[in-house]
């Protein structure tokens, strides 16, 4: 099969995995709230769990595709989707709610997108890095797409329905098109048949080293990424800016990821992945700085905006292109599982602690804190290149 089919097949079902499962509640929560009186605890909490489930199965469920192959992990993850948000949107009530979400967060680990950058890497080997970077542009779309989507079928048909309408999308769209697409992604290969493991790969001590480095870089950014995501009207809010214009402001970001995305794939060959990562990386810190030098003012925000996304859109493609140029294809989706693991658990945590956060210190001082974290995971990643700078 051809690789643009390939890719656009899976890039397909990352708009609609991401879209009916993270970018959900998103859209729905008020919706939930109002028609079954929940507690945003109760609405926010079971999505936190979900996250937190996804972290901590995190390196069994890339072990598991290096095992049995990325086709059948992502069937499996298109009907775990469709179990949960039909058990939601059938029978909805608060215990069947949070067994939902924690379905759900099966859902999150075994199709989106660390199980596909492990399928298309079993499939292309050490050259899959152009096909992640097309892969991550679809995915980028995701809230540009289910946001409004979500509004308008809740307004049609209510939250419940609509969570019918995407169990429907998962079982009749999504599953097909893993089927079809991934039947070259399989596990178990011996090593002479996996495509073009060229690249030296490291062992041992340095392997652990470099993978707890960046690790360590993609949970912080993810930290900051999570914290400021969940909360970007009202911190936008809570620096002086009116409530439409944080939403422009917020409404930025996913264009901006989109943007990075682009411009990745069309001068992205002029960059080790290496590189990659330390532009990536080092964008969140400026962003913030330049947010606090320009005095926190209206061509300030949209700039923080617009770099704020830009970083997030290239994290995304570092993450499935760095680890690929370090250890190679044997074993990549371990790899990306044990990578993942502490940052989908931070990420769980992370709307509640900046939240805590904002509670105790001023939006300012909250930002500024945000950026220390940012610049941390950037350091991590300096670190990293600074160990292996042929790579970089």
């Amino acid at each position: 099969m051809p690789l643009w089919i390939i890719i656009c097949g899976l890039g397909l079902t990352q708009i609609i995995g991401w879209g009916t499962t993270y970018y959900m509640l998103g859209a729905l929560s008020q919706d939930i709230a109002l028609s079954t009186g929940w507690s945003g605890t109760l609405i926010f909490g079971a999505f936190s769990g979900a996250l937190l489930l996804s972290g901590l199965i995190s390196r069994r469920g890339g072990r598991l595709i290096d095992r049995i192959g990325g086709q059948r992990v992502m069937m499996a993850g298109s009907l775990c989707a469709t179990a949960g948000l039909a058990l939601m949107g059938l029978f909805p009530h608060p215990v069947t709610y949070v067994i939902g979400w924690l379905l759900l967060g099966l859902a999150m680990r075994f199709a989106t997108y660390d199980a596909a950058f492990a399928s298309l890497t079993q499939i292309v080997g050490q050259g899959a890095r152009r096909a992640i970077s097309y892969l991550t542009l679809f995915g980028g779309l995701a809230s540009t797409v289910f946001w409004p989507v979500s509004h308008y079928l809740a307004l049609g048909i209510g939250w419940a329905d609509t969570l019918l309408v995407y169990a429907a999308l998962n079982l009749f769209v999504c599953l097909p098109i893993h089927w079809a697409v991934l039947h070259a992604a399989r596990g178990d290969q011996p090593e002479e048949s996996v495509a073009m493991t060229a690249a030296p790969q490291l062992a041992g001590g340095e392997r652990l080293k470099a993978i707890v480095l960046f690790a360590t870089a993609i949970a912080l950014n993810g930290l900051v990424f999570s914290a400021i995501s969940a909360h970007s009207v009202p911190l936008f809010q809570g620096l002086g800016f009116r409530g439409d214009e944080a939403v422009f402001m917020a409404a930025l970001i996913g264009p901006s990821q989109v943007a990075s995305r682009l411009g990745e794939i069309m001068m992205g060959r002029r960059l080790s992945p290496m590189q990659l990562g330390l532009i990536a990386f080092g964008l969140l810190p400026v962003a913030v700085g330049l947010f606090a030098l320009m005095g926190f003012s209206w061509p300030a925000a949209i700039l923080f905006a617009v770099l704020y996304g830009a970083s997030n859109g290239l994290v995304t493609i570092a993450k499935g292109a760095v680890p690929l140029m370090l250890f190679g294809t044997k074993g990549y989706g371990e790899v990306l599982g044990v990578i993942s693991a502490p940052n989908l658990i931070l990420n769980a945590a992370a709307p509640l602690l900046f939240a805590l956060l904002l509670g105790m210190v001023s939006p300012q001082v909250s930002l500024l804190i945000a950026g220390m974290a940012a610049l941390a995971s950037t350091l991590f990643m300096l670190w990293l290149a600074r160990l292996h700078p042929q790579k970089a």
